[in-house]
């Protein structure tokens, strides 16, 4: 069982996830932004991930290799269109494995006052179909596990700030 929730509509161009993290907003969103952070939960656990580039900022670029156990590359790039700390992230993401369809992705963290963080994440593809083929993808797994990666790099994070 996994703390993400996931939503996909039928018909809708959308995939929205959401889970709350057991931390102050700045922490998920530092976790979620440090490009030295984001390889210890981006993508599947036995895949080795570089950032190749990620300038955070309105504007600004990413740039990640993912690679397997044989070594074979899955390259991923976007722009960041709004960085609001520690708030709000918008960024494109493309898989150059599937040129020219790229979706929109909102992260929005929303602070409970009690030191807990609701993460939203909302991918706008161009179609139907791409965000139907990105859900027969697999991506439902590979999300959960990420998020559940994230998880454990809050807890990291958190725990060193109570020091």
């Amino acid at each position: 069982m996994s703390d993400t929730e996931i939503t996909v509509m039928p018909g809708r161009q959308d995939i929205v996830l959401s889970r709350v993290f057991d931390a102050p907003r700045d922490i998920v969103f530092r976790a979620c932004t440090e490009p030295t952070l984001v390889p210890r939960w981006w993508g599947p656990r036995h895949y080795n991930t570089t950032v190749e580039r990620d300038d955070v900022a309105t504007g600004g670029s990413w740039y990640y290799i993912s690679r397997d156990e044989e070594g074979v590359e899955y390259r991923f790039h976007g722009v960041y269109h709004d960085i609001t700390p520690p708030h709000r992230i918008v960024a494109t993401f493309e898989y150059e494995g599937m040129a020219g369809h790229v979706s929109l992705e909102t992260v929005t963290l929303w602070e409970d006052g009690a030191g807990t963080t609701r993460y939203v994440g909302t991918s706008v593809f161009q179609s139907v179909a791409d965000r139907d083929g990105m859900v027969q993808s697999g991506m439902e797994e590979g999300a959960r596990e990420g998020m559940s990666r994230l998880a454990e790099v809050i807890r990291v994070l958190r725990e060193r700030a109570e020091w």
